[in-house]
Parts: structure tokens; sequence; C-alpha cells
């Protein structure tokens, strides 16, 4: 049986688990060791049981415990050369660190794994398809536009983790200082609720059934803002929301689970 939860997602931290009951990946650590052993321990995984880290990019919301935890659990990293260089997670174990490629597929265990190129202040981050189980899953976040190439990458997922960061006028408005809101708003920023909303539109005419929203900003967001900036658009096109597909958004400090 598949599993894709959120363990927790937002501009303080995420992390992401997988499994097909056979290969367990961890996607991004943006919490400590300890914090990260609680948040399996609730959906009932044992840390020593994860079978590979993989990291989307260096910044600290996503690699906060990353080195702690392959190191206390003997467990491979696996980013692109850029990421790697750039990660502030101490000393790995060189045969725990593995190099990859975006568009080069490879093989965990029983799940295959695709990363590909996202558009973001990053020195070379990667967003994740997987097949796991027969079904193709994606993480897609901390995009600053949707560029030619990812709706690609994307089609035919069935379930995605999909960025909905901000409101643009919460941040336009908001307490921000001003060089901040332009790199959010940038092309190698994040990704904005009515950007996310076109997109799930276009995954869902592409085979998606399940899309969960992720990456929210705490000060320039709310579920229920990202969640109906979403449905509307759903709607407005034709698109029976819970029967069609199911929408989600992700809890910051909790796990939600997708399947």
């Amino acid at each position: 049986m598949v599993t894709f939860i959120s363990l927790i997602s937002g501009s303080s931290g995420n992390a992401t688990y997988i499994s097909d009951g056979k290969t367990n990946l961890l996607i991004d650590c943006g919490m400590s060791g300890k914090a990260l052993k609680n948040a399996l321990a609730r959906i009932d995984v044992q840390p020593e049981n994860i079978s590979a880290l993989l990291i989307t990019h260096e910044h600290i919301d996503h690699t906060k415990g990353a080195g702690v935890v392959s190191r206390r659990y003997n467990i491979p990293i696996y980013a692109t050369a850029g990421t790697h260089a750039a990660m502030d997670v101490g000393d790995i174990d060189d045969a725990n660190i593995r190099i990859i490629a975006p568009k080069l597929e490879f093989e965990i265990g029983s799940i295959a794994v695709t990363p590909f190129s996202i558009p973001h202040d990053a020195a070379e981050p990667v967003g994740y398809s997987f097949i796991a189980g027969g079904e193709k899953l994606s993480i897609a976040t901390d995009m600053g536009h949707l560029r030619d190439g990812i709706r690609e990458e994307l089609s035919g997922s069935k379930y995605v983790l999909l960025e909905s960061n901000h409101d643009i006028d919460m941040l336009r408005y908001g307490n921000y200082p001003y060089p901040l809101k332009q790199r959010i708003l940038s092309d190698v920023g994040h990704l904005s609720n009515e950007l996310a909303a076109k997109f799930a539109l276009q995954l869902i005419n592409d085979g998606a059934e399940h899309i969960m929203l992720g990456h929210l900003s705490k000060e320039n967001n709310t579920p229920e803002v990202a969640m109906l900036e979403t449905y509307n658009a759903l709607t407005d096109a034709g698109v029976d929301v819970g029967r069609d597909v199911i929408l989600k958004v992700a809890d910051r400090y909790n796990h939600t689970r997708l399947i």
C-alpha cells in the first residue's frame, strides 16, 4: 500500500514521507532529529526504517535535521551536486552521499525517482516525481514560476504536493521588508495561491486526483485563503471538488495524509 504524508509543511519547515510498504523515503528534513523522530512516531514509523533522505535544496527549512538524521541512523542523502555543496549539514559519511541530476531517473529499493529542475533561488534545486506501487506521485514546491517543462514532469501524477505559498495582496501590503517581498515575488521565489490554483487545474487535466497545497507562508497566507483560491478556480472551471479531485492543505506543524 502506498503512503504519501506531509509531516510538516511551511516556511518554517518541510518534510514528507513516501512509502510503498517496502521502501520508505523521507523528502527533506526541515526539523530537528528529535522532532523528526516524534513526527514519524505519530504515523507509526521508526527512523531506523527510512531507506533514504532526498533533499530538494539547501535552505534550512528543508535541511535543518538532515545531517543529524543521516549520521544517527546511517541514512544516505540524495541531492544534486550543487545542493550537496551548498548544504550546511556537517560531515556526512562518503558512502551516504549520493549525487543525482535532473531528468535522470534512478531507483531506491522498489521506488523509481525522477528529479526535475525547479526555478528557485538555490544552488541546484529540484522537485521529485516517484513511481510507487504503480502510482505516480510528485512534490513540486519552492518554485518562483511555472516554467516550461514542469507541467510535463508532473503529467500523469495522481497525487501531488503543490506549493501555494502566499496571497499576493497579503504579501504586498504586509510587514516584510521590500527586498524580501521582491525575492518571494520573483521568478526564483515562491508560488502564489493564484498560480497554484491555475496549475492545479492543469494537473487535474493531466490526471491528478489528489492535490495537497503546501509550503504556506505563516505571515502571508492562511490555509483558508489558499484553499478558497484553488477551490474557486477549480469550480469555476467545472471541476467537482470532492468528486473529480480531493483537495487538501498540508498542516504546518502536524502530519497530513494525502494517501
